[in-house]
């Protein structure tokens, strides 16, 4: 799907370099026949898409039964989320078309309801802890009273047993926290806090193996302090999960802290800033028709299209610093990456501070992206509004079926010009499309990106995992027919792959709210790179 994705963005770009092109361009109507077999074909797949999500549904229930109140409760919010595409899809198939206004009504509706869900999930969740809080201190306490009446012979020196490992050379690795330090830690786990139970060595400091008795965040609050309280900024506490879905403590140096901008990095983000100007420049000399290498005295034609571009790349850049300013986050200079195609793919900022949550890393990854996509997006449907038969730019019409998100925009605004074959468009709305794919691109879930840092706070490192997997492999197969595909896939995998370190307390997750915004914005991020299919944009009228 990517790779369709890609092309149709790769296509409708060159044909608005090609000045000469547009004018050339002709659109063949399809016969009918062959309209029929498209048609026939959509259906019958989206009928099949219908059918396997409700089997997965089904599936979900079967599998919920088992967990009780709070797994019916969260088998609900998939229900609630699918639901409204599945009433659009299985409408679709039935030749009911719902419009704009539907469907938005639909989203907002199913938003709340998923908020509602969550909070009476956590709610359940909460009251199930409450229940089975006092019975396991009631155990540890009944095993405490029991450990008091040995013999002070059988007892352990330490109240935590030390684990050390074996490397290769048969050598125990010891504990590599001084023993001082080391009985400081140990003093702050409690019964009603996270009662450890082993230490093992990690790194330059240890993981701290128990059982969680209190709220995560709570917990942490209380840990953190008691540890600064003892050791002063020496030491940092990361309440995290191991491979096995257990709760940790993982103590380490703050020697480990990430480091401020070397003087060398800071040269590069000026290069590439000067980089990203002069692409943007050519970019936006491509779009006039020009050279701007070969023509600078043309500069007051090709400036104000290359400031559109750079308003969504700092829009961009000032909502995540002042995001990341509210939680005391110092960010590195910015790396923009020029490119040819659209003047720059956005940039990478790198965290020079350890992230407190997830809720803070959600919060700074979505106000770049959400900053930058209402800039774009303003600028995309003024253009449309200033459109007139006199606009700068001939733009076939064949250029909104690139895209689901502004198709479906022009259609409301534009109405019956979509049906000729070239359509007028005021330069803004080139350029908000242009500044929509350097959002869109950004948010794709993979490593450091914004995408993949929603993802990682939403649904924790695994999950952000895989989908960095999967969109590693979407666009290897796209580079196949795309070489936009391969040149942003080598940036990732060079730049981005791995994922944002965790944040100091990994376990408790963002609200219910954070949840469906990021699920907007991936929602968002798929509607503006999808292309329309034919027989949808027939529907529309587009190009017909």
């Amino acid at each position: 799907m990517l790779a369709a994705i890609l092309f149709y963005i790769n296509s409708n770009l060159m044909l608005l370099f090609d000045r000469s092109s547009i004018e050339l361009h002709q659109l063949e109507l399809a016969q009918v026949t062959g309209i029929e077999k498209i048609v026939a074909s959509e259906n019958t797949a989206t009928i099949a898409l219908v059918l396997v999500a409700a089997g997965i549904l089904g599936w979900g229930f079967y599998r919920a039964k088992s967990l009780g109140k709070l797994g019916i409760l969260a088998w609900l919010q998939s229900v609630v989320l699918m639901s409204p595409w599945l009433l659009f899809f299985t409408l679709f198939a039935a030749g009911i078309y719902l419009n704009l206004v539907a469907v938005m009504f639909m989203l907002v509706a199913s938003t709340g309801l998923y908020i509602y869900l969550g909070r009476k999930l956590r709610s359940a969740a909460s009251d199930e802890t409450a229940r089975s809080r006092p019975e396991k201190i009631e155990s540890a306490s009944r095993s405490d009273e029991n450990s008091a009446r040995e013999p002070e012979s059988d007892r352990m020196a330490e109240p935590i047993k030390i684990v050390t490992r074996m490397p290769a050379d048969d050598r125990p690795e010891t504990i590599p926290v001084p023993l001082e330090d080391l009985k400081a830690i140990q003093g702050i786990f409690g019964i009603d806090t996270f009662f450890a139970t082993e230490t093992i060595p990690y790194q330059n400091g240890v993981i701290v193996k128990g059982n969680l008795r209190g709220d995560p965040e709570q917990t942490y609050s209380r840990l953190s302090a008691a540890l600064q309280a003892k050791l002063g900024d020496r030491y940092r506490l990361f309440l995290v999960e191991n491979q096995d879905d257990k709760p940790v403590v993982i103590i380490l140096p703050s020697t480990s802290d990430p480091q401020p901008t070397t003087v060398s990095q800071k040269i590069l983000s000026a290069v590439l800033l000067l980089a990203t100007i002069v692409t943007s420049l050519e970019t936006a000399g491509l779009l006039r028709g020009l050279d701007f290498f070969n023509s600078p005295d043309r500069y007051r034609e090709v400036l104000p299209i290359a400031a559109g571009i750079w308003a969504v790349l700092g829009a961009r850049e000032i909502g995540r610093r002042v995001m990341a300013s509210r939680y005391k986050i110092p960010l590195s200079w910015p790396f923009f990456i020029p490119t040819w195609q659209i003047g720059s793919f956005g940039s990478i900022d790198r965290f020079e501070a350890l992230v407190p949550n997830r809720k803070a890393l959600f919060d700074i990854a979505f106000a770049g992206s959400a900053a930058g996509g209402i800039v774009a997006l303003g600028m995309l449907l003024t253009g449309l509004l200033l459109s007139h038969p006199g606009s700068l730019f001939q733009i076939p019409a064949e250029f909104f079926k690139g895209s689901v998100l502004v198709g479906t925009l022009a259609k409301v605004v534009l109405g019956s010009a979509l049906h000729q074959q070239l359509v007028a468009v005021h330069p803004l709305a080139v350029i908000g499309w242009l500044g929509l794919v350097i959002v869109a691109i950004n948010l794709m879930p993979a490593g450091q990106l914004d995408g993949g840092r929603i993802v990682q706070a939403i649904y924790g490192r695994k999950i952000a995992g895989r989908t960095t997997l999967a969109t590693f492999v979407v666009l290897a197969i796209a580079a196949l027919v795309n070489p936009l595909a391969l040149y942003w896939a080598i940036v990732i995998l060079i730049l981005q792959r791995n994922l944002e370190r965790p944040s100091l307390n990994e376990l408790t997750e963002p609200d219910d709210a954070r949840a469906a915004l990021g699920l907007l914005a991936l929602f968002l991020m798929v509607a503006a790179l999808l292309p329309l299919t034919p027989a949808v944009a027939g529907r529309l009228g587009i190009g017909n």
